[in-house]
């Protein structure tokens, strides 16, 4: 009873024993792998501009957090080839959004940080890829009901968020109070440069999340303007094409499901292009509704 109990513990010592006798052999590999592939940063210049204005990075608290921000980014691949995925399809419209209401192209980036361009719904409620709660969505426009839900309006929301910026930087003067104004609020942001009287916002302590945003958005920017040098081959990605879309004006739907028919589509596709659309008819409007559908079949099949 003795032996047999033993013969495990022998078994152990030996199979021990025997690694330890190989591993030197494997770690050499391993070390050799992690020096030929082991990915780093690039080095931070001494400056950078965001919005048009100059940010020091000599300044050791700006170029840490903004250091952080870029290792939280940049090592996150299965996100960031997304981000670049859906940005080669986005970022051409957004700019011309921006561009007509005289806001700084680089905002295109903000989106990223907020939504990724993917629809989604933060726990506070805000949706779509500006991320807008219902009150300030409101505010700007934006109609949310139990028919439909601009937030997720892609061409609507990104007007509304253009015009949200060039209200902020008008009441701010800065575009990246302006910025910081878009995750804190105005008033927030004139509250906590004032209370503490600075003017600038790398100058000001602000809540942990608002702290971090703007250097997202700069670290985003970095991302995508230096992509070889963070490490990502743009030639080698299989990057998202832009859309080729029609729109329909119409008042009223009775049914999405017959409506995308009669269009050569269905329901699927329709509310795939329309996400703002959340039930299945359209109450009649003075404004009324317009839909995207596909410019033809080459993008979005029907399947028979």
């Amino acid at each position: 009873m003795f032996i047999l109990r033993f013969f495990p513990v022998l078994f152990l010592l030996i199979g021990l024993l025997s690694c330890q006798s190989k591993s030197p052999i494997k770690n050499v590999k391993a070390a050799e792998v992690l020096d030929a592939e082991h990915f780093h940063l690039p080095k931070l210049g001494d400056t950078m501009t965001l919005f048009g204005e100059q940010i020091d990075l000599t300044d050791i608290d700006i170029r840490e957090r903004l250091d952080k921000e870029l290792h939280t980014i940049v090592y996150r691949h299965s996100h960031v080839f997304l981000y670049f995925r859906r940005a080669n399809r986005y970022f051409d419209l957004v700019s011309d959004e921006l561009k007509s209401q005289g806001v700084p192209n680089e905002f295109k980036y903000l989106a990223l940080v907020e939504s990724g361009f993917e629809q989604g719904t933060s726990i506070s409620g805000a949706q779509g890829f500006w991320q807008f709660m219902p009150k300030t969505a409101a505010e700007f426009g934006l109609k949310v009901n139990k028919e439909v839900d601009e937030r997720k309006n892609f061409v609507l929301s990104t007007r509304a968020a253009s015009s949200y910026l060039r209200r902020s930087y008008d009441s701010l003067n800065s575009w990246i109070s302006a910025a910081a104004a878009y995750n804190r609020g105005v008033g927030g942001i004139r509250s906590d440069l004032k209370g503490q009287k600075v003017s600038n916002f790398f100058d000001a302590n602000l809540n942990s999340e608002t702290a971090r945003y703007v250097f997202r958005i700069m670290a985003m920017k970095l991302i995508f303007t230096q992509a070889k040098n963070y490490g990502f081959n743009l030639e080698k990605m299989d990057l998202y094409p832009k859309l080729e879309l029609k729109y329909v004006q119409v008042q009223s739907i009775k049914d999405i499901n017959e409506w995308a028919v009669n269009h050569n589509s269905n329901a699927k596709i329709v509310l795939t292009l329309n996400p703002w659309i959340l039930g299945k008819k359209l109450s009649k409007r003075p404004e009324g509704y317009q839909l995207a559908l596909p410019k033809n079949n080459s993008q979005f099949k029907l399947h028979s």
